[in-house]
């Protein structure tokens, strides 16, 4: 194996549209990112990816993921949650640097356009003068519009439902996306309200203990916020019937069927049934190719 290969494989895929029960016993947890052409799923220890081509066939790859979050450090309350979230974007360019089919979100220009011109602007509000509320919160929703302008293709917001429609069926037994609805209670939208909550409150309490923050100070504080973010979205999880739990999953519910998904095509489903499939076969250790994705 060479470093390129990075231990993945790949297989092209005529008919991925076989629906079944999931493996007996307890469920993998699984997360996700939709693609503008397919769908990427992780799991414990590997990853998994089907993206259709312009000719109409389906293509599938997989390969263990890196891991940052194991050992002493994944349990650390504050550091596990940017461990994970560092994992699941550090499988991103392995996905498509092994799956050339792919078609990233930001592989758009108007994506690309829009996070310049929000970071710019970001940062000339902040040279305005001290911080407020007003000013933080005007600046942490700005941070929303690049993944709000990315969502405004059809195809990516369809196949987000997609990622949502197939792993919610396998946590209920099924292998066919088609059995579960379009939103998830993990879905990162989740994490929105209480990151631009505690986005402004960390950059204001910054500003309040520094005379003139420097960068490093408010990446610092923009580090805790995302930590305690994610762990408010981790108790939220746990006890959703907490008024915690209603009101980030509210928000996050509310987010997903108003702008973040689209209801997919069974097309659009068959990705996604590829992906579920692969992913299961590679965290099985199944060296062999099915020809199912």
């Amino acid at each position: 194996m060479t470093p390129g290969d990075n231990g993945a494989s790949a297989e092209r895929v005529v008919d991925s549209s076989e629906n079944g029960a999931s493996p007996e016993g307890s469920r993998l947890r699984l997360g996700g990112m939709a693609l503008r052409n397919g769908l990427l799923i992780h799991g414990p220890t590997h990853w998994a990816a089907a993206a259709r081509t312009p000719d109409g066939a389906i293509e599938v790859a997989s390969g263990p993921k890196p891991s940052f979050a194991r050992g002493p450090l994944g349990s650390i309350p504050l550091v596990r949650g940017p461990l994970r979230l560092a994992e699941a974007f550090a499988v991103v360019p392995v996905a498509r640097r092994n799956l050339p089919a792919a078609r990233l979100p930001v592989e758009d220009s108007r994506v690309v356009v829009i996070g310049l011109a929000t970071a710019a602007l970001s940062s000339a509000i902040r040279r305005l003068g001290p911080t407020t509320l007003a000013r933080e919160t005007l600046i942490a929703t700005l941070g929303i519009l690049p993944a709000a302008t990315a969502l405004r293709d059809r195809d990516l917001a369809a196949y987000h439902g997609v990622e949502h429609k197939a792993i919610g069926a396998y946590e209920r037994g099924s292998l066919n996306p088609a059995d579960a609805p379009k939103e998830h209670e993990r879905c990162g939208s989740n994490l929105v309200l209480p990151l631009v909550v505690l986005s402004v409150a960390g950059q204001i309490v910054v500003e309040r203990l520094i005379e003139r923050p420097s960068p490093v100070a408010r990446a610092l504080a923009a580090l805790g916020s995302t930590s305690a973010a994610v762990e408010l979205f981790a108790y939220a999880e746990r006890s959703p019937d907490s008024a915690v739990g209603r009101m980030i999953h509210g928000a996050g519910h509310e987010i997903q069927r108003v702008l973040s998904t689209r209801e997919p095509t069974e097309a659009q489903l068959e990705v996604g049934s590829a992906a579920l499939r692969e992913i299961l076969r590679a965290e099985s250790g199944d060296t062999s190719h099915s020809g199912v994705g």
